[in-house]
């Protein structure tokens, strides 16, 4: 008996080692002829029912037989590209675009059936892909796929729709900040920005071995995501404006101009009280070790920070909302504690509903002159009820009138929806992090605690007014989803950002000198009617820029004007602040992570050399980590270009 089993269990592996020892899996990128990753291209074998669909950043894997010696790759809009296959197993491909119109689509599914679903890159693929939307005429649209059985119900539990290898994160596409003629744009105006998500989420894609998405990359928050050492506010003012200028290091015929604001730093035993309010999803996505585990860890570090008077209530979203923890004393630690360890990830997600329901809460707890603000725990990937991002910014526009603030934290890869959770925060007067570990939880709650959850200004928004006689031309350096119109400065109903305790402000402007000749600047014809106004006999000749800032206290309608002129000093770069230094070397190092057209001579190690020259204010070691950052995008960016040339030189 025991012969005849062990010759049963020897025919099992012999065929399964049978089956399998002929297939080999390939992986690769695909990417335009600009360098841009394509979403949703199709892989394919001919005469072979093996496919792959290529992620938001390009990227695809696919088993095929060890036989094969080509694959197809195909995308609308795009020439259909033959591969031929080597011995290597990771292959970067370029697709060139159709020179034709668009007329008509054929969109062809392919189903397989359980035995056959193991050759696919997506296992089980069957039914209908949503996500893919084609105007006549236009290039196509990827909104990340999601597998949809015809028989499925859309309220299942969202873990379901993850268990295939899809990337389905959203970054919205960034058009950066041209360069503008002073003559004809003499005023630049825009909302300040304290968000810092794009940099933790663009740290996570380079240590894990990706560069980023140029859509994922927004330079001010780049910039933002590290404190400056600019001088606390002198006056009853709740923050000072500091300015500095000296040669730009990426383009020497251009100068640089930093413009940095400083909150004042309030006593954590002088906040006013807190009323919180935690939003947590608990839907399916989020049974994830960086998702609902982090979040839990996360919670618990802000909890430690919590004084007596300060209360605290929970509410989870799934399929439905409901409230888990009504309000508690921060001096009930262990209770909170209790009931974050106990939730569990499982069903939809009705983000909306939470909301709802969370500002309910909220306001039934509303705290005079207090910090009323809920904090919403996520991937931002919402699905049932209010979800689609122009509903939800109707929902938290109305909300934010009853005077809680949002505070957005993204956790979670492979579904994060970035531009969804920035939008809630922009709209909901509050900030926007990404947490990709316990060490950038830690900077959110403990070392940044103030700044996080305690505003000291709202709608503050800045507008530059630049002096011909000095500058024939600027370029506002990120910060494209805040511009304002020169109009919105002096309306009192427009919204803008939000700046707390302690926090730090700073934009970056490129200058052209007037008298340079600049192919950045594009010239039109002149004007007939137009009158130029000569400063040379005014006491504002010398000056580069005037600063105006409009802000309001937190609890206030009309807003107050502080102005603060800026003269050009002729300092060389080398002799600027620590600040001015490392902020431009982080302006630099995210232009090159865009591949921006206005990078001009930047290059890693000239990014590297300059913010190690600024390194003085380093206590947490946060300028030291982006210093190994910045060493493996450079060797990411040296692997790329070489795998590039190397598949072109073979194609």
């Amino acid at each position: 008996m025991k012969k005849i089993l062990f010759a049963g269990i020897l025919l099992a592996l012999l065929s399964f080692a049978f089956a399998y020892k002929n297939e080999r899996t390939i992986t690769g990128t695909i990417k335009d002829k600009n360098g841009n990753p394509i979403a949703g291209a199709t892989i394919t074998v001919k005469g072979a029912k093996v496919a792959a669909i290529s992620d938001v950043n390009g990227k695809f894997s696919l088993t095929i037989d060890d036989k094969t010696k080509t694959i197809e790759v195909s995308y609308v809009g795009y020439k259909i590209a033959t591969i031929k296959l080597s011995d290597k197993s990771e292959y970067a491909i370029i697709l060139k675009p159709q020179t034709s119109n668009l007329n008509e689509v054929v969109v062809v599914g392919y189903g397989v059936n359980e035995d056959e679903a193991s050759n696919f890159y997506s296992p089980q693929i069957q039914g209908r892909i949503a996500g893919l939307s084609i105007e006549n005429n236009k290039s196509a649209q990827y909104s990340s796929p999601m597998i949809l059985n015809d028989e499925e119900d859309k309220t299942q539990d969202d873990s379901s729709r993850y268990n295939n290898n899809f990337n389905t994160e959203g970054d919205d596409r960034i058009v950066e900040n041209p360069f503008l003629k002073t003559n004809d744009n003499p005023l630049s105006t825009f909302s300040i920005d304290v968000d810092a998500a794009s940099y933790a989420n663009v740290r996570r894609f380079i240590n894990e071995g990706e560069l980023p998405p140029a859509g994922a990359v927004r330079i001010e928050e780049f910039i933002n995501y590290f404190t400056y050492n600019y001088p606390q506010p002198q006056n009853d003012d709740p923050f000072s404006i500091n300015a500095e200028i000296s040669n730009c290091p990426w383009n020497t015929n251009h100068k640089l101009a930093l413009i940095g604001l400083q909150g004042k730093k309030i006593s954590t035993l002088n906040l006013p009280a807190s009323n919180l309010v935690f939003l947590i999803d608990v839907s399916g996505s989020m049974d994830e070790p960086d998702k609902l585990p982090l979040v839990k860890s996360s919670l618990k570090l802000l909890v430690d920070q919590l004084r007596p008077q300060d209360k605290v209530s929970l509410v989870v979203y799934a399929g439905n909302a409901g409230l888990v923890l009504p309000s508690t004393s921060g001096d009930d630690k262990i209770k909170i504690k209790d009931a974050i360890d106990a939730l569990d990830a499982g069903g939809s997600t009705a983000g909306g509903e939470g909301i709802k329901l969370a500002y309910d809460v909220a306001k039934k707890n509303f705290v005079k002159d207090g910090n009323n603000r809920v904090v919403l725990c996520t991937d931002g990937d919402f699905n049932v009820g209010v979800s689609s991002e122009d509903e939800l910014q109707l929902l938290i526009e109305n909300e934010r009138e009853s005077g809680v603030f949002l505070s957005v934290l993204g956790f979670g890869t492979g579904n994060y929806q970035d531009s969804k959770m920035q939008l809630l925060a922009d709209k909901g007067n509050g900030n926007h992090n990404y947490i990709d570990n316990i060490s950038e939880a830690k900077k959110v709650f403990v070392n940044e605690f103030g700044g996080t959850l305690f505003t000291i200004a709202k709608d503050v928004k800045l507008q530059i007014e630049f002096n011909p006689d000095k500058v024939q031309g600027y370029r506002l350096i990120g910060y494209e989803n805040r511009l304002l119109n020169k109009e919105d400065f002096n309306n009192d109903k427009k919204d803008a950002g939000e700046l707390g305790s302690g926090h730090t402000v700073t934009a970056l402007y490129e200058l052209s000198p007037t008298g340079i000749k600049d192919t950045m600047l594009k010239d039109v014809d002149a004007l007939r009617y137009q009158k130029t106004k000569d400063l040379s006999k005014t006491s504002f000749n010398d000056e580069v820029m005037n600063i105006k800032l409009r802000y309001k206290k937190p609890d206030g309608d009309k807003s107050t004007l502080i102005e603060h002129p800026l003269k050009d000093e002729n300092i060389s770069f080398n002799s600027t602040s620590d600040n001015f230094r490392f902020a431009s070397s982080v302006a630099e190092f995210g232009m090159l992570l865009r591949n921006s057209q206005y990078k001009g001579n930047a290059n890693f190690s000239s990014v590297k050399q300059t913010a190690q020259s600024a390194m003085s204010d380093d206590a947490e070691g946060y300028r030291k980590e982006f210093i190994q950052l910045i060493k493996k995008a450079s060797s990411l960016k040296e692997k790329e270009t070489a795998q590039l040339d190397d598949d072109n030189s073979d194609n």
